[in-house]
Formats: C-alpha cells, structure tokens, sequence
C-alpha cells in the first residue's frame, strides 16, 4: 500500500513538470520567433527495461530492480520547431523566414566573450554606426560571418535570398544556418539555440519576409487547456495521497487496537 504513495508522489512531481513547461510557454506567446517546448513522461516498464541493463553502477551488475519505485518517470524535453504565423510590421529591418533556417549572430556574453547562436527573430534594428544587429545589441552576420556594415544615409532593400542592397548594389547577404537534425539544438534564452556535439549544419530551404515578423508558434488556447488537465491530474494524485494516508491513520490507530 505505501508502494502507492511514491506512484502518486511521482505522478505529482511529472505533471508539476509539465506545468513548468506550459508556463514558460505562455509566458513567450508574445516573444518574436519563440517555438514552444513539450514534455514527454516515462512508463515503469520503460524505466524497468533501461535500469536492467544499467551495468553502471556495479561493474558488470544491473542494478537491483528493488530501488526503483513504481510509477512514472520524467522524460526529456522537446522543442516544437514548426513555423508560427507572419504578422506585417512594414519596417525596414524587420524579417521573417518562411521555410527552414535560423539567423546567425554573433551573441555577446556578460563576461566579454562572444559565441555564435541561432535565432528565427528577425526583429533587427541598425545601429548608429550602421551595423545589423538584434535588439539586444548583437551582430547579425552575413555568408562571410561578418558583421554587416550599412550605409545610414541610403536606403535599405533586402530580397528573398537574404542579399542586402544599398545604391543598386548588393553588399552582402545575410547567412541563413540550417541544421540535419534538430535534436543537436538546445534553447538558450528566450529565442535563441545552440548547437551541441554532432550538431551538422546545412543550408537552409527558405525565403526571406522584409517587413514581416514570425510570431510565437504557441496556441494560447491549447496551452491553458493543458493547463487544466495537468492541474486536474495533480489534484487527482493529491487525493490518492490523502486517501492511502486516511487508510494508515486508521490501520494505525484502529485496527491496530484489536
């Protein structure tokens, strides 16, 4: 019977995982080019199957099925990568990628280091010495992986492959990283990914949006009705927790007097 209360406590813990996740959802349905993240859970059998030929923790010894509770288990995360809806800005430096691709930047840290992530916000601004950047102050590179250097004083078109034009000639053309296989991609912010060891880039199978911008491809409605079924599944554990342990308590105090 006590075996009950760790499958509850376990459900619980899931289902408080999922609501981490629907949250943080929601709470970048507004954020430019943010794809929404899932969370997957683990049957027994599953985590039964992986702990039997587990031989790490013993030298060629599984390890004893008799540490492990039965109930569920917290599976990985997962990124939803599909494209989420244009909406029309008409601004000069604001772009939308309608197929695969990320933008590459050049992303400055707190401590004065620099790295290359990977974006779908297109929401770029130019600065006052004329460089492509985010709006956070990151450079926006081009095919080179150089900076883009514009000429504020002349008008600025980009086409559908990326390539920027200023007085009729193209100056350089914006790079556009795909990658074999989103697996080898990890969020790092609100909008920004990494690429982790066996990450393989390729090019990407896109047209470039001026005057657009890609919105969240989070569904508000779906998320919240997520919510409600994860809050009532966790009230359901709650319960079960309350009736083994009314069960105990009378065991205890009850049954144990005859």
């Amino acid at each position: 019977m006590v075996k009950g209360l760790y499958t509850a406590y376990t459900g619980m813990i899931n289902e408080q995982n999922r609501m981490d996740v629907i949250t943080n959802n929601l709470a970048n349905v507004d954020t430019n080019g943010y794809k929404k993240e899932g969370a997957t859970s683990q049957a027994f059998d599953t985590v039964l199957a992986y702990k039997i030929k587990d031989t790490s923790y013993q030298p060629n010894l599984a390890k004893g099925i008799g540490q492990m509770n039965l109930g569920v288990k917290i599976g990985e995360n997962y990124t939803d990568y599909s494209q989420g809806a244009f909406k029309v800005t008409g601004n000069t430096y604001d772009l939308a990628i309608s197929g695969t691709g990320f933008y590459t930047i050049e992303f400055a840290g707190k401590d004065g280091t620099t790295a290359t992530k990977y974006t779908r916000d297109g929401s770029f601004i130019a600065s006052a010495d004329g460089y492509l950047m985010t709006k956070d102050g990151d450079y926006v590179l081009d095919t080179d992986n150089s900076r883009i250097k514009l000429d504020p004083n002349q008008e600025v078109s980009i086409d559908t492959r990326g390539n920027i034009a200023q007085g009729g000639k193209t100056i350089c053309t914006i790079k556009i990283t795909d990658f074999e296989d989103y697996n080898y991609l990890e969020h790092y912010g609100e909008n920004f990914f990494v690429p982790v060891d066996g990450a393989q880039t390729k090019p990407g199978s896109y047209t470039i949006n001026q005057g657009y911008l890609e919105t969240s491809n989070v569904q508000t409605v779906q998320e919240m009705v997520e919510m409600i079924s994860v809050s009532r599944q966790y009230e359901s554990n709650q319960k079960l927790i309350t009736t083994i342990d009314d069960t105990l308590r009378i065991a205890s105090t009850q049954l144990g007097k005859v």
